[in-house]
């Protein structure tokens, strides 16, 4: 009985065998081409397909997701070699035409030949942080072509292999480019919008909250938990759209991944909506989700300290708000050519004095405004309270240039104080000092 089992198994297997080898494949087609006729055939399949889009290809292009945002990037191509192209790089969305070509070496490649929007990333004289100096923003402009899929091109990068996919445009695409810029200021936030956001992840029955801070140069946002017990941390590049951002790495809540964030104009919340109640929403908060007690080592009776805004080196840190930015400017337009407020620094327990020095090139003299430091327990503040102006050798009226800015710092509500975890250009450890009653929020170097 078991050799006749095995008889037919013998049986059905050269069966089978026959079968397939009658079967010819498209695989077995091209493995029957030699590696320069398989080369060709991909290199005019690329030139056909770029040409086959009616409004051409969009490509959101996430150059480093662990540091870096996305860059829209839209093209149009032509058989004589020109595309044309726009990018949401900066306010200039625009179309300009260029050179590109299908190049053959080891494998098939796009490569945009002359300069366009998408070189702006290649820069390496443009960086966002200093970390990126010398690097720009570690974009491409030539991409190796990888197939097609659902519709899309499938390309990875020439220098650091990633994937890129160019799917096909739409005219709204071109229409409304600019409106990724006018979504980044929503990203950013107004004047009137608080300065303490959170990410706040729900699901389906729990929800947390994690600060979330977002920097607007390199298009990248950090989250990082706030509360006991739960211990988690998202790092995420951002892309502008007209109607909200796009996260690159996913946030992950209950194992969904969550990419697309609606923008909620009303109170300024970006929403992404998973399944079974899962969603993760980026919204503003009115303080900030830990009130430290950084500030107690400046008040009376603790050692000397000194902290600094140095301009430029802090002038544009993520930290450093649209408000207290706008203040410094007009301070500095309202001075004459050759002078300019290069240092706002705060004195604490200096002999026993506190006080605020500004600080100004050009030969104009240094001012004082020495105060008093108290404690709001409650709202974790220090309270900067006036006691007089002076200049190094005498007294003085309270100087209307500075009115402005020192009136953010003095505020009755006082500055909430935070020793920060990271750094910009040297070693000093970074401070802010953000008012309990606006918007201002300065950022300085710890100086001893």
């Amino acid at each position: 009985m078991k050799i006749k089992n095995t008889f037919k198994f013998l049986i059905f297997a050269f069966i089978a065998i026959q079968l397939g080898s009658c079967t010819n494949t498209d695989a077995e087609q091209k493995f029957d081409q030699t590696p320069t006729e398989r080369l060709n055939a991909q290199k005019k399949e690329l030139s056909d397909l770029l040409l086959t889009s009616q409004y051409g290809w969009k490509a959101v292009y996430f150059t480093d997701n662990t540091q870096l945002g996305g860059f829209t990037h839209l093209f149009k191509f032509s058989n004589d070699g020109k595309v044309e192209m726009a990018s949401d790089f900066d306010e200039d969305t625009d179309s300009y035409v260029s050179d590109y070509s299908v190049e053959l070496s080891s494998t098939v490649s796009l490569l945009f030949s002359t300069k366009n929007r998408i070189h702006l990333l290649s820069d390496s004289n443009n960086f966002p942080t200093a970390a990126l100096e010398g690097k720009g923003y570690k974009g491409d402009f030539q991409f190796l072509y990888y197939g097609q899929e659902n519709g899309d091109i499938i390309f990875k990068t020439n220098r650091s292999f990633q994937e890129l996919r160019f799917v096909k445009a739409t005219a709204d695409d071109w229409n409304n480019l600019s409106e990724n810029i006018i979504m980044a200021e929503n990203v950013v936030g107004g004047d009137d919008r608080p300065l303490f956001r959170m990410l706040e992840t729900n699901d389906g029955t729990t929800k947390h909250q994690l600060d979330f801070v977002f920097d607007e140069a390199p298009r990248f946002a950090t989250a990082n938990s706030v509360e006991t017990g739960y211990n988690m941390s998202y790092n995420m590049g951002i892309a502008y759209t007209p109607t909200g951002i796009t996260v690159s790495p996913a946030v992950v809540v209950k194992g969904q991944n969550l990419t697309n964030f609606a923008y909620n104009e009303s109170d300024g919340s970006f929403t992404a909506t998973g399944t079974g109640g899962v969603s993760a929403t980026i919204k503003y908060t009115n303080k900030p989700l830990i009130l430290t007690d950084d500030y107690k080592v400046l008040l009376d009776g603790n050692p000397f300290k000194v902290y600094g805004y140095i301009s430029p080196f802090l002038t544009n840190a993520p930290t450093t708000s649209t408000l207290c930015k706008s203040l410094l400017n007009e301070i500095n337009a309202n001075l004459p050519a050759n002078q300019q407020l290069t240092r706002v620094q705060l004195y604490f327990n200096d002999g026993g004095w506190n006080y605020i020095e500004y600080r100004f090139s050009g030969g104009r003299p240094t001012l004082y405004h020495n105060v008093t430091t108290s404690e709001n327990a409650v709202d974790k503040t220090i309270v900067l309270t006036h006691d007089s102006w002076q200049t190094a050798t005498a007294l003085i009226p309270a100087p209307a240039l500075l009115k402005k800015i020192d009136d953010e710092l003095t505020n009755s509500k006082g500055l909430y104080v935070k020793r920060e975890n990271f750094k910009i250009t040297y070693s000093n450890v970074i401070w802010t000092f953000t008012s309990a009653n606006s918007n201002f929020r300065i950022t300085t170097y710890a100086l001893n």
